[in-house]
């Protein structure tokens, strides 16, 4: 027997009963069947109780009722088993089962006749008698079209705005000592000498640090600027004692 409108459904069924979900190819929202009970099923735990109950007597009699119970008993496993790997009887269910079942759902869905999708009513135009995949409702289709274009609005006025005006600078600093790019420490990441200058004492010019003699002037900048008055240890070039004012 042939079934038609069968791609968009999943199958839900067990040995119990029979369950489908039918889905919209557009959204992926549906609906599910009404679950029926399988007769098979219901059978099955007749003769499971009846060979029980059978076994259950023989034992208490023995002999020959014994030997009834265990017959009766052994019939009912034989029922079981048939019923177990989904039987002929089963499968004639389902498909009845499966028949009744799209009979239940759908009129709850909408052929496209452009796409020959199955569709929700959520999915469906009714004035254009399409899918909103292929024939988008009007007013829906405005508001994302408004959004867009304020997307697109915002993101040309953001790549005009300017949002910061500093210099881009890219320094090199250079050790005195070794040659080589000193880094952005206080100390020269080659040769550890440290890095910076200070103010000849003598001329004013700026002297790097480290280097013993002024080059503009020959002055000895390695002169202590301890404070002959108090002893406090100024920094080289200093004209009078931070700490007590004496003349250095």
């Amino acid at each position: 027997m042939l079934h038609s409108f069968t791609r968009n459904y999943n199958d839900l069924s067990t040995e119990a009963g029979f369950q489908f979900e039918f889905t919209c190819d557009c959204c992926g929202n549906g609906y599910k069947s009404t679950f029926v009970e399988s007769e098979t099923y219901q059978q099955r735990q007749k003769s499971d109780r009846l060979g029980r109950m059978a076994s259950s007597l023989g034992g208490f009699l023995g002999g020959k009722a014994h030997d009834l119970g265990w017959a009766v008993e052994r019939g009912s496993s034989f029922v079981a088993d048939r019923y177990s790997d989904r039987s002929p009887a089963w499968r004639q269910e389902q498909e009845a089962a499966f028949d009744a079942a799209q009979a239940e759902v759908r009129p709850h869905f909408q052929k496209c006749p452009a796409c020959n999708k199955w569709v929700c009513p959520d999915c469906w135009n009714e004035d254009e008698g399409l899918c909103t995949n292929c024939a988008p409702r009007e007013a829906s289709y405005v508001a994302k079209a408004k959004s867009k274009a304020m997307q697109r609005d915002i993101d040309k006025a953001a790549e005009k705005t300017t949002v910061w005006q500093g210099k881009i600078e890219s320094r090199t600093t250079i050790c005195p000592n070794c040659g080589k790019p000193a880094g952005n420490g206080k100390f020269c990441s080659s040769c550890g000498a440290p890095l910076g200058t200070q103010r000849c004492p003598n001329c004013g010019a700026e002297v790097a640090l480290g280097v013993k003699f002024c080059g503009e002037c020959g002055f000895s900048m390695a002169r202590s600027g301890v404070c002959p008055s108090c002893g406090h240890e100024n920094e080289p070039g200093m004209k009078f004692c931070g700490e007590c004012g004496t003349k250095l």
